[in-house]
């Protein structure tokens, strides 16, 4: 047998154990104290990155790669980022987040950096994972650079647009525009005051409701332009804020260059939402040669979109003989759109010649008054002393107008009805067509006026009334009453009464002459004419 020396054995022994142990490390089977403590942690692969350099203004990213060094599985589940005050970062892309990572395997984290002032930048990320010391920092660091042609933003509001340009405005009507305020910083910003510093006389307006702004908020600010002068104007939006600046500013300018004035048309133009009152006729014209009254009626139209309410009418010049007729358009008047109603104008020439006289019509739609022009030329003047008026049952003079009668009062074939509904003979003699009198003897005029008679001229030639005699005149039969300077004409309750105009007495006239002037021999009496015979005409009872 042959036997080794024990310091050959040992030797032996101590070259399979670093064999084995170095077989171990490379199977992954180290020391889990071994490392420092950095085994079994999610790192980063270059704990400080240098993102390099960034244009003022514009936006870069920068990619930060993390890398699993346990045995098992690992997650990271936020991340936050503390960016520099002259950059605002964000996370654009995120691979860590998608699923657990193998381990020894790495992931990537994309940071999007925006500089906002020139200099060095610095970001700090805050990585929270599942690992065993939980957390983990990274650093990005690098430069904001100013190229030519780029502002520098001063604010930590970005305002977009930078500037508010109204323009040249040449109508006069209100402009808006709007701007964006928004926060570029990396922390909630409080805005304490949105305002407009300018002239009173500029025209600038604002309405705001931006109070607190977080990281990459924005809202919106209205600026309204009414220009009241001619001219240039500016003005400055100003907006306060608790960041670091602490105000950011937007200037206004624009420039209001109204058009010539021009003559208003005898229509406006239509407006949304409001009537709009035309007439059938630009101009009422009664021609050349009007000798007697003479009648006119327009048709008043709502061209609108809405309804209107006439509110009056009037005439420029009362002291023509232009006169409005009762009824129509009248005041109260409500037109719906494409609806109408007539107004008449009735001329009785007070004098000869030409008239120029305008109706205005008010009424509550657009522009609020229709004036429409009135012309003619008058041959002969009207007398209205010697007209007729219509008597109420008191005797006094009342507008020249039947009223209506009531449904109670009218029967199915229109002819008024006895109020006795007991006696149907009764109803049978008292039905009967009523007979509007009213300018039955406007025709007629009294040409010589005596105590018991006078002599009328009308259509037909003239005639002797009595007084207390019954007479057919236009058709119906009158009652004669003779008064001192008129003759009263009844008809079922309805009066008229005659006029005798005293200035027909001086005519050389035969109709006009008193008794005594053709007789010689005969008085007057009361300094009344007495009727004298008529000639050339047709004289009836």
């Amino acid at each position: 047998m042959r036997f080794y020396p024990a310091i050959s054995l040992l030797t032996a022994l101590a070259l399979i154990y670093v064999c084995v142990a170095d077989s171990a490390r490379a199977q992954g089977f180290d020391d889990p104290g071994a490392g420092g403590g950095k085994a079994g942690d999610v790192v980063a692969v270059e704990p400080k990155v240098d993102g390099g350099a960034v244009a003022l203004g514009s936006a870069s990213q920068v990619v930060v790669l993390f890398r699993n060094d346990d045995i098992k599985p690992l997650n990271l589940t936020e991340i936050s980022l503390y960016p520099s005050s002259n950059v605002s970062a964000s996370v654009g892309e995120n691979q860590c987040a998608l699923e657990g990572l193998a381990p020894a395997s790495v992931c990537a984290v994309a940071i999007n950096v925006k500089g906002l002032r020139p200099g060095k930048y610095r970001i700090e990320m805050l990585v929270k994972h599942d690992g065993r010391s939980k957390l983990l920092t990274a650093t990005v660091t690098g430069d904001i650079e100013s190229s030519e042609g780029v502002q520098e933003l001063i604010s930590d509001i970005e305002t977009i647009p930078a500037e508010i340009d109204f323009g040249t405005l040449n109508a006069s009507s209100q402009q808006v525009k709007s701007v964006i305020l928004r926060n570029t910083t990396s922390g909630s910003i409080d805005i304490s005051e949105v305002v407009v510093q300018s002239v009173s006389q500029s025209g600038f307006s604002m309405e705001s409701d931006c109070t607190k702004l977080e990281t990459g908020q924005a809202c919106l600010a209205s600026i309204t332009w009414a220009p009241s002068q001619k001219g240039p104007a500016t003005g400055t939006l100003l907006v306060r804020h608790s960041g670091p600046t602490g105000i950011a500013s937007v200037p206004l300018k624009g420039s209001y260059e109204p058009a010539a004035s021009v003559a208003a048309e005898i229509y406006p133009e239509a407006v949304p939402g409001r009537g709009l009152l035309v007439s059938s006729l630009d101009t009422v014209d009664f021609g050349a040669t009007v000798d007697s009254t003479a009648s006119i009626t327009v048709s008043l139209v709502n061209v609108g979109d809405s309804p209107l309410t006439i509110k009056g009418t009037k005439l420029a010049n009362k002291e023509n003989g232009v006169e409005v007729a009762g009824g129509g358009c009248k005041p109260g008047t409500v037109l719906d759109p494409i609806a109408a109603c007539p107004l008449t104008l009735t001329w009785q020439p007070s004098r000869e010649g030409a008239i120029v006289d305008d109706v205005q019509v008010f009424h509550d739609g657009a522009r609020g008054v229709l004036v429409i022009p009135v012309r003619g030329t008058a041959t002969e003047t009207v007398n209205k002393d010697s007209k007729s008026m219509l008597l109420g049952a008191d005797g006094n003079a009342i507008l020249r107008t039947i009223p209506a009668l009531s449904s109670a009062d009218v029967g199915d074939d229109g002819d008024s009805v006895s109020s006795d509904s007991k006696s149907s003979k009764s109803k049978q003699t008292s039905a009967r067509k009523v007979v509007d009198v009213d300018g039955i003897l406007d025709p007629y005029t009294i040409t010589s006026k005596g105590p018991g008679r006078a002599v009328i001229s009308g259509p037909g030639g003239s005639r002797v009334v009595f007084d207390g005699d019954e007479t057919v005149i236009g058709g119906v039969l009158w009652t004669v009453v003779m008064r001192q300077s008129a003759i009263e004409f009844t008809h079922e309750g309805q009066k008229v009464l005659m006029l005798f105009d005293r200035s027909l007495t001086g005519s050389s006239s035969s109709v006009n002459q008193s008794g005594s002037q053709s007789s010689g021999t005969s008085s007057t009496s009361g300094g009344e004419n007495s009727a004298a015979p008529v000639t050339g005409g047709t004289t009836t009872n």
